[in-house]
């Protein structure tokens, strides 16, 4: 992840506008503006780290929206070797610890916990999901299921936890679903214009809902099948169906799919599981924020 992109530059400077973390009323009328303080970044659970690198960024960008004296934006971020995004971390171990002015780290302590609470509850359910197909071959899919202006970072978290992208946006990939062909008229007509006009590279997917729109499918040459909302033995079937082609297209399978039954959907024989609640659904993790003034 590139924490310095201008994309994720203006998320986390938007989550610092939005709290006025440079207008502090509380800390500026209480901390003395000269403390210097460390703060000890927490796991209060067992989780999987995602955010670890949004954290200088926030002091970075907060330097630049606030007037202090530059003998009071020095900081250092400390995190042990073996710390870093994607890594299982135990309760209470400390994931990084900041050097800074303490003014600066109460005013910046909120954001910070907000962006990696949600990054990491990402990466630790889509563990979750992963290790639940340890060894079957399929591999978690994400979604477009995200916080508007969040999906770049939530599909990184998403890696972190050792599931695979689906397609970030609209534009980066061909989808048909059964409203693009009711109103394109029909699969066939739908399908042939998206294999003629689509840029190199494109593979083309068709969603399919039952085993006639499966065959529909297949004649007409789609190159990849999503099969959604179908019960894992319905699956299995198609499965058989589409390789009984004696080519290997990508089988992706969705819809209804929770922890307790996506092991099931991967022993059906599908390669990719996409689950939408990896992203619109997963618990913030507990991660706290000690902070200690340092002596003087």
């Amino acid at each position: 992840m590139d924490w310095k992109s201008s994309r994720i530059d203006a998320l986390l400077e938007q989550a610092l506008v939005e709290d006025k973390a440079a207008s502090d009323a509380t800390t500026n009328l209480t901390v003395d503006p000269a403390l210097r303080a460390s703060a000890s970044i927490i796991a209060r659970e067992e989780l999987v780290i995602c955010g670890l690198g949004a954290v200088p960024r926030f002091l970075e960008i907060f330097a630049r929206l606030d007037s202090r004296p530059p003998a009071q934006t020095r900081f250092e971020v400390i995190s042990h070797p073996e710390i870093f995004d994607g890594v299982r971390a135990r309760p209470g171990q400390v994931l990084a610890v900041i050097r800074h002015n303490a003014r600066v780290l109460l005013s910046c302590e909120r954001v910070i916990l907000n962006l990696m609470q949600h990054l990491s509850g990402i990466a630790t359910l889509t563990r979750k999901y992963a290790d639940a197909i340890q060894g079957t071959g399929a591999h978690v899919l994400d979604t477009r299921k995200t916080v508007p202006g969040m999906r770049a970072l939530e599909k990184y978290a998403v890696l972190c936890g050792g599931g695979t992208n689906h397609r970030l946006d609209l534009a980066s990939g061909i989808l048909i679903k059964n409203n693009h062909i009711s109103l394109g008229g029909g699969l066939p007509a739908v399908l042939a214009r998206a294999l003629e006009q689509r840029k190199p590279g494109q593979r083309v997917e068709v969603e399919v809902r039952s085993q006639r729109e499966l065959e529909e499918a297949i004649a007409n040459g789609a190159e990849a099948i999503l099969l959604d909302n179908m019960t894992p033995a319905l699956v299995k079937q198609c499965v058989e169906r589409i390789r009984q082609e004696a080519r290997w297209i990508p089988i992706e399978a969705s819809g209804g799919i929770v922890l307790e039954n996506i092991r099931a959907y991967a022993e059906a024989g599908a390669d990719f599981i996409s689950v939408g609640a990896l992203t619109h659904s997963a618990r913030a993790a507990d991660i706290s924020m000690t902070i200690d003034a340092e002596p003087r």
